[in-house]
């Protein structure tokens, strides 16, 4: 897009590209997404960022109306797995937070001063801006949904010093953070924090949220309520502590949502915020590009009425990389069911207990460290199987396999299939999965030959489904699960907050 372009979005209100660039008005000081419903600026008085810190940078605050620092996330960083794709995913995981620049340039093995350069050429803002405009958010989170101190919101988001965090919020939000807790109407109540994790375009939960519960293992995750209602809660793994996530399903057709899933964490660190929510999002894909998708998928004949029939079908990611690997290998050449039933039968032989049971969950999943030197029997595997989990673990305990948010897909994938008894639909998966590669395509799945023997296709069919085959790949396995899907989600018809 150029800027008339992206003025034309902006004049239609265009909720595509909330996330893929921010409006700034030069005569208000202001900017906002796309859609805001404010007064469209003139032309010459508009500027456009490519992210929210750009724009922070040059001096603008944030909307008030249309809290453009909530906005889904730009599709691109899914897509991309260069240097830069894989920074914005380390930065938003909180690892600036923790190990500043020099930390995510270690990561990334290039030098702090080349990964500062790119960014900034191609982001408008180096890391360290970056990281403190997600610092400046998670402490607006935390000052309108909790009864924190505010001087424990300041280090629980990040910042160095009260000083520091005061002079962000004032700039950022052209309010004192004391000014920024005054809330109308009632608190919302419960225990946790309450958020709105916002997504563009059509989102169909259905889908996402029965694939999750097919999948949930017993003392780790899982889902409550019927179809229509569901409550997804999962056990959290953070850098600082423990977690718990709960996300609620929208309501279908008949019901009015916004576009955004409803979310509560509970946490034992709040430093841990920013990452947890990062953790949640990729794992129900909320930074996905669904009209992208649809785009390129609907115009293929073969999958057109698939894409028609599931608006807003996503690729779920994971919450934990390491757990993710480590279940792919207890599902390998065995049913979805089997698979979950030797993941409980894992996480209560090794799995940490909470410190207090919380309704199903009691475990977090064993970590990688655990599981390489953990005795296996008992477990009803067989012996290829155990070492390949042994095998998977200790690379993953020792730093040989990555599988963190900035992780190369390629060299993940390799060192994947370097392992003994792992093979290319684990190594595939695990790429989809663990590291949210958008362009996977598992031909040797049984529910992949079977959705495309349906279609009467070939597999090199998919090669015309790039860059978006995960999203194929899931079309095909929900047409092999429920051929007839149920009734759609409403449209969003409100802002997230």
């Amino acid at each position: 897009m150029d800027d008339e372009s992206r003025y034309q979005a902006v004049h239609s209100r265009d909720a595509r590209f909330d996330g893929e660039f921010f409006l700034a008005v030069k005569t208000t000081g202001i900017y906002c997404r796309p859609s805001c419903p404010a007064v469209t600026p003139k032309r010459q008085n508009a500027r456009f960022y490519p992210s929210a810190a750009a724009a922070q940078g040059a001096g603008f605050r944030a909307c008030r109306r249309c809290r453009p620092d909530a906005a889904p996330g730009s599709a691109e960083w899914n897509v991309r797995a260069d240097l830069v794709g894989r920074a914005v995913r380390l930065i938003g995981d909180g690892v600036v937070d923790r190990e500043g620049v020099a930390g995510l340039a270690h990561r990334l093995g290039y030098s702090s001063r080349q990964v500062h350069r790119q960014l900034t050429q191609e982001l408008g803002a180096g890391p360290i801006a970056l990281a403190r405009a997600q610092r400046a958010h998670t402490a607006r989170v935390l000052l309108q949904t909790t009864d924190m101190p505010v001087t424990g919101i300041a280090f629980a988001a990040g910042f160095a010093s009260v000083r520091q965090f005061n002079d962000t919020m004032r700039e950022i939000y052209a309010a004192t953070p004391s000014g920024l807790r005054v809330r109308k109407g009632p608190r919302r109540t419960g225990a946790g924090i309450p958020l709105r994790l916002a997504h563009r375009g059509p989102y169909a939960a259905r889908e996402i949220f029965g694939f999750l519960q097919r999948r949930a293992v017993p003392g780790v995750e899982e889902v409550l309520g019927a179809p229509g209602s569901r409550l997804y809660r999962r056990t959290l793994r953070l850098p600082y502590g423990t977690g718990v996530a709960e996300v609620r399903e929208p309501r279908p057709a008949g019901g009015r949502h916004g576009a955004w899933l409803d979310c509560r964490l509970h946490l034992t660190d709040l430093r841990d915020l920013a990452t947890a929510v990062q953790r949640v999002r990729r794992l129900f894909d909320l930074d996905a590009d669904p009209y992208a998708v649809a785009e390129r998928l609907g115009a293929d004949p073969l999958l057109r009425p698939l894409v028609a029939a599931r608006p807003g079908l996503r690729s779920p990611g994971a919450a934990d990389g390491d757990e993710l690997a480590v279940r792919a290998v207890l599902g390998q050449q065995v049913t979805v069911a089997a698979a979950v039933r030797l993941g409980a039968d894992l996480v209560a032989a090794h799995g940490k207990p909470l410190p207090a049971p919380d309704g199903g969950l009691t475990h977090l999943f064993p970590d990688p460290g655990t599981l390489a030197d953990a005795a296996l029997d008992g477990l009803g595997m067989p012996d290829t199987r155990k070492r390949a989990l042994r095998a998977t673990a200790t690379a993953l305990a020792d730093g040989a396999l990555r599988l963190d948010p900035g992780a190369d897909r390629d060299r993940a994938a390799e060192a994947l299939l370097e392992l003994p008894g792992i093979g290319p639909w684990t190594a595939g998966y695990v790429r989809m999965r663990a590291l949210g590669d958008p362009d996977v395509f598992l031909p040797g799945d049984a529910g992949v030959r079977h959705g495309l023997a349906a279609l009467g296709a070939e597999p090199g069919a998919a090669e015309a489904w790039r860059p978006w085959r995960s999203y194929a790949l899931h079309h095909l396995w929900q047409a092999a699960a429920d051929p007839a899907p149920g009734p759609r989600a409403a449209a969003p018809d409100r802002k997230d907050t």
